[in-house]
């Protein structure tokens, strides 16, 4: 009779632990990233939800091997009853997962837009500051979350910038996670046997990003037999890409056209209208414009492609265009930022 062998006891699988871990690696690995490193430190945005327990994880675990300290930075908006309470259980799990410190930053929502715009510019400014100069702020957006993005900027009709998403990289915000689904840090926050905290906020229906996440995803996933959001997350990427290479050409055709704070008239002119366009915005954005919608840069764009001597065009931000002696001249009423 064979001897029978003592059996090794099996460790856990951490599949999805490693898929958040190897996509945060990737991430950091890129040139482009590593060139945002100089601090020695990175910052992760924590709420206690399972893609930014997940993710603080995982940057921890890297951040060991690459001599890096990662501060975890947890935004208390305080809309609701224990928000503070969560607060400072997210930034205790933060430590637990690895983190060298983690902060609670409370911060007043107010402003127009409503309460998301509102605490959106209240949570990225207060992250912003606290993050240091050189240092690079993680956030927990998924593919899901870019394909949410995506639906709604075509919604809006709001053009191929807004449908381009989320750029992974847009300094100080670093997104890892934009080709990993919820369903994989959901997953690994029960691998590492971690309780997220599920904010009301997320199933509140009145809220125009829940009901996609919760009825237009999950019909066009039935109607079109699944991959969906993986589809829309991999236009944005191709129309990112496309904006990128647009955005160059536009640069080359502003940098031939300024003259001064003008633009003249001629060189835009023979641009074509896409290229045109993205020269003005970028033009009016840097002078004092603000909230610009496709009307807003057509009329403008009018100045140039069907000027039939019409006056000026007002815009947002206390900014007029007037051409003028076949130039576009700003009258600002408004400070206006550094540059032309």
């Amino acid at each position: 009779m064979a001897a029978s062998r003592a059996l090794t006891p099996r460790r856990p699988r951490l599949d999805a632990v490693l898929a958040v871990r190897r996509a945060v690696r990737t991430f950091l690995d890129d040139p482009a990233s590593e060139a945002h490193l100089a601090s020695g430190e990175l910052a992760v945005a924590v709420s206690g939800g399972a893609d930014s327990l997940a993710l603080v994880e995982a940057a921890a675990h890297t951040a060991r091997r690459r001599d890096l300290r990662v501060c975890a930075l947890v935004v208390d908006h305080r809309l609701q009853d224990g928000s503070a309470d969560v607060a400072e259980v997210a930034a205790q799990e933060s430590m637990r997962l690895g983190a060298h410190t983690a902060k609670v930053l409370p911060v007043t929502v107010s402003g127009p837009g409503g309460p998301e715009a509102a605490a959106r510019r209240a949570r990225y400014a207060v992250l912003r500051e606290h993050a240091g100069e050189g240092t690079l702020v993680l956030l927990g957006h998924t593919l899901d979350d870019q394909a949410e993005t995506v639906l709604l900027g075509l919604g809006r009709g709001s053009g191929s910038r807004s449908l381009a998403g989320m750029r992974p990289l847009d300094p100080p915000w670093a997104r890892p996670l934009l080709r990993t689904p919820r369903a994989v840090t959901r997953a690994a926050c029960e691998e590492l046997g971690l309780t997220p905290w599920e904010d009301p906020h997320n199933a509140d229906r009145r809220f125009r990003r829940v009901r996609v996440r919760h009825e237009v995803l999950p019909l066009l996933e039935d109607v079109l037999a699944g991959g969906v959001a993986e589809a829309l997350a991999r236009t944005a990427r191709q129309l990112r890409e496309d904006c990128e290479a647009l955005d160059a050409v536009a640069e080359d055709v502003a940098r031939q056209a300024r003259d001064g704070a003008a633009l003249r008239v001629a060189v835009l002119a023979a641009a074509p209208p896409a290229i045109r366009r993205r020269v003005l915005r970028a033009w009016l954005l840097r002078h004092g414009a603000k909230e610009l919608a496709d009307a807003h840069l057509r009329s403008v764009d009018d100045l140039v492609g069907a000027w039939r001597g019409q006056g000026g065009v007002f815009l947002p931000g206390g900014v007029e265009v007037k051409r003028a002696h076949e130039k576009l001249v700003l009258n600002n009423r408004q400070p206006t930022t550094q540059g032309s």
